[in-house]
């Protein structure tokens, strides 16, 4: 037999008060959760895979929207870096340390802003403010770049080798590394590192071009046995040539122009005008 629900006059008044009583403001509260993780996911994407500038537009909208969610200035403060703009982005950046929502990171982010910027007294007074218990890759790899700028050589050293085995991808703390030995003037010490920094990355031509100024440093101009484009190799070749030049070794310099002209699949002008240069 079938049953049939009753309801009394009291229940529809209950119902017919609920139903009045519900609102537009309590089905915006309701579906707010939503509309935050959708933003957070947008947010992602425009970081991680927008152009720069496309970023840069997104968050500028959408701190004008909410200036208090310190995660939209975080990403306006982080896409203004990766756009070049780092300048900008130091005063964002000081709203985000300045937020109570702020966290470590946050501190170590602002330093590589203002590190960008040139002001490394301000960046290392960042990181002077961050726990110690805080260690991060990226945390040490600016401390090694401001002992660089100190020429605390020793410090430096230690900052890179901590930041090395901080990270799965240590191809540009290695590359760093290499560089700072190569302005101190160890040649062999920085090439090591380079070669170091090229079997972790082996795309990472900065290394490959850093790799033959430390050798051409010592009076060796032959390419290095790494793995190289076809256009890779006339712009290395450029590049021990200008080394040679710069070292009083035209001869050897001509020559190595004249290959990488000779080697490049287009016309290279950057070679072809170093040449005209040094016959005129």
């Amino acid at each position: 037999m079938t049953r049939f629900l009753r309801f009394t006059p009291a229940a529809f008044a209950v119902f017919a008060l609920a139903a009045c009583n519900t609102t537009d403001a309590d089905v915006d509260r309701a579906l707010d959760p939503l509309n935050v993780i959708d933003e957070t996911n947008m947010s992602d994407i425009m970081l991680n895979a927008a152009a720069p500038g496309e970023a840069v537009s997104y968050f500028q909208r959408a701190v004008e929207e909410d200036p208090d969610r310190i995660d939209l200035q975080r990403g306006l403060a982080t896409s203004l870096v990766r756009a070049g703009r780092a300048a900008e982005s130091l005063t964002v950046w000081q709203r985000v340390i300045d937020h109570d929502a702020a966290m470590d990171q946050d501190r170590v982010d602002f330093a590589d802003a203002l590190i960008r910027n040139g002001d490394w007294d301000d960046a290392q007074a960042q990181l002077d403010a961050t726990p110690p218990t805080f260690e991060t890759y990226e945390r040490y790899r600016l401390e090694a770049m401001i002992a660089d700028s100190e020429e605390d050589w020793d410090r430096a050293d230690s900052f890179y080798e901590t930041a090395a085995g901080l990270t799965t991808r240590p191809a540009n703390v290695y590359n760093n590394w290499g560089y700072s030995h190569l302005t101190r003037g160890d040649y062999e010490g920085a090439e090591e590192l380079f070669l170091q920094a090229i079997s972790y990355d082996p795309d990472l031509f900065t290394a490959k071009n850093n790799l033959v100024l430390a050798r051409a440093a010592q009076g060796n101009y032959q390419l290095p046995l790494i793995n190289m484009t076809q256009i890779e190799r006339a712009q290395l070749l450029h590049t021990a040539a200008l080394a040679a030049i710069r070292r009083g070794d035209v001869s050897d310099g001509r020559g190595l122009l004249n290959e990488a002209i000779d080697t490049h699949p287009q016309h290279f002008e950057a070679a072809v005008t170093a040449l005209r240069a040094l016959d005129a």
